[in-house]
């Protein structure tokens, strides 16, 4: 397995979300992660990427313990949450850029061009990002996916979020790309999902939930 949770509990500030969960991911999957508001969904996925502290239980990805932590660990994954975190004034292509480099990944003018194309937006590569439309701003925050193939694991929190249907089927394509190399993929979203190939599994926060 790419990655594993075993009896991981959750909160969020003093309030408990989860506990008992029992979670594997293998190579070459993509499981859509699903649960009512407020059963700690985002705080699931913040919780794999270690950017938060979990209440119990042991996450491991690539066999590596979260708890041993430091860059090496970090490099196994790609957390891309509800915000964009592009900076206005900076240009579409020098936004990612930035992003990039922030995250240790490749940036050079090339990769940027490409990356930026396969998620349809190489027309806007020069625009600031203040004149981009939401969507536009999702694929240009969602472009760091293509410069992080080697990432074994993506937790993604919504990332259909302002598509439209040519960025969903960009984004799927990409997806499609990480999953047959060998990558797995954890995503929230609140639309249903049309990726077939491979087909999502689910995995339900509902039994862990605490009342």
């Amino acid at each position: 397995m790419v990655l594993q949770a075993s009896a991981l509990a959750g909160q969020r500030g003093d309030r408990p979300l989860f506990s008992g969960l029992e979670l594997a991911l293998a190579p070459g999957s993509v499981t859509w992660l699903r649960g009512r508001n407020g059963r700690g969904k985002t705080s699931l996925l913040r919780l794999l990427a270690g950017l938060s502290t979990p209440m119990g239980g042991e996450i491991r990805i690539a066999g590596q313990s979260l708890r041993a932590g430091g860059p090496a660990w970090r490099r196994h994954w790609v957390y891309i949450g509800h915000q964009n975190a592009l900076k206005d004034d900076l240009s579409a292509s020098e936004a990612l850029r930035f992003l990039a480099r922030l995250h240790g990944l490749p940036a050079d003018d090339a990769l940027i061009a490409q990356a930026l194309k396969r998620m349809g937006v190489a027309n806007r590569q020069h625009a600031p990002v203040r004149t981009l439309s939401q969507g536009q701003r999702r694929r240009v925050a969602l472009a760091r996916l293509v410069l992080a193939m080697g990432a074994p694991v993506w937790l993604l929190d919504e990332p259909f979020d302002a598509l439209d249907t040519d960025g969903i089927a960009a984004l799927n394509d990409i997806i499609a790309s990480h999953a047959a190399a060998g990558g797995c993929v954890l995503l929230t979203s609140h639309q249903p999902l049309t990726l077939t190939n491979p087909a999502p599994s689910v995995f339900d926060l509902e039994p862990y939930a605490v009342s």
